[in-house]
């Protein structure tokens, strides 16, 4: 084979195969960090492999879900902070699979960039090993993209890919019934979702990334990257307590849009405002903004980042259950004839 008369090559295009290797040497031992029952191959194959009789699972039913990092990473990039955006992506995808009742067991993640800087990616997909070792998830593999001429120098994207599993017949929500407790856990900030509001919150406010953060310590970028709350183990703890009908993963649409998706036809929920304190960050973010409340209850968490939903009987062993995995609980409703969503007093 003769070379082509110009001698071009693909590192010459913008593409460099040899920093895309140096990174999967880079972040082999993150990934082996994960390993759990159930891993039968490791990073370099053409594809993961999952043994989900090893994994102890005997009339499976798989459960996948898919999410990126939205406009949060315009932040991490401009501050140069990425280490916390690989937890995120991991949090956005288990979050929801154990709201169908599955454990997490493995995760792919795609990263795309316009030029490969190994250390940014390294840091990136450390953080990606570090929410799934905090999930009992493995990361078995993943597609880094280096693509010129699609990204602005620095820029990159995120997105995530997790499969669960659960025996068949013990898929949630089920058996969500009227006088039901809504357990609501505590959430770490504003998560994922509602950040194309937050940055224009900010900019109005004429604050940047460097300044002061106005509710806490630290800068405000810093205090805005907090990452997403991950509550799976505590999920599953409660699932084996018994007595829970169903997890809401409060993200993009608030209270208002996700608790309905775990309700049957004719039931909704009574919300307490009062039950819990809005953290500062959701309380400088209505200031600044002029937000309605109902406007608030639909965008963002309001630090409440999942809702359980458990019998009266159960509510004091599951509670036991969410606390002991490091949950802060509040009783924050009940379930109600009624479709939607009410609330009662203000944030």
């Amino acid at each position: 084979m003769t070379a082509g008369k110009n001698g071009m090559t693909y590192a010459q295009a913008g593409v460099d195969i040899d920093a895309g290797n140096a990174l999967v040497d880079r972040i082999k031992p993150a990934a082996a960090a994960t390993k759990r029952p159930g891993v039968a191959s490791g990073l370099g194959g053409f594809g993961g492999l999952f043994d989900l009789k090893a994994a102890g699972f005997v009339d499976p039913v798989l459960v996948a879900a898919t999410d990126g990092v939205g406009t949060k990473l315009r932040i991490a990039i401009d501050t140069g902070n990425v280490d916390g955006v690989g937890i995120d992506l991991v949090a956005m995808c288990v979050n929801d699979l154990v709201c169908q009742g599955a454990e997490p067991l493995f995760f792919l993640d795609y990263f795309a960039t316009g030029k490969l800087e190994l250390d940014q990616a390294t840091r990136i997909i450390e953080g990606i090993a570090k929410g799934c070792a905090a999930s009992g998830c493995a990361l078995i593999g993943g597609e880094t993209a280096e693509m010129p001429g699609m990204y602005p120098a620095g820029d990159f994207d995120l997105a995530g890919f997790s499969v669960g599993a659960m025996e068949r017949g013990t898929a949630l929500p089920a058996g969500v019934a009227e006088s039901d407790v809504l357990l609501g856990l505590a959430s770490d900030g504003v998560h994922s979702n509602g950040y194309s509001l937050v940055r224009r919150i900010v900019d109005a406010s004429g604050l940047g990334w460097q300044d002061a953060c106005p509710w806490g310590e630290g800068t405000l970028g810093a205090a805005l990257l907090t990452p997403t709350r991950l509550y799976v183990k505590a999920a599953l703890a409660a699932i084996g307590a018994g007595g829970v009908h169903g997890f809401a993963h409060i993200t993009g649409g608030g209270l208002t849009e996700n608790l309905p998706r775990v309700f049957p036809d004719g039931l909704g929920a009574d919300v307490d405002l009062n039950s819990w304190d809005l953290p500062p960050v959701f309380k400088w973010l209505m200031a600044q903004g002029g937000m309605a409340e109902a406007e608030m209850l639909k965008t963002f968490n309001a630090g409440i980042g999942m809702v359980v939903v458990v019998s009266v009987e159960a509510e004091a062993d599951v509670t036991a259950a969410l606390v002991g995995e490091g949950q802060i609980v509040t009783r924050i409703g009940r379930v109600t004839a009624g479709e939607g969503v009410r609330y009662a007093g203000a944030l």
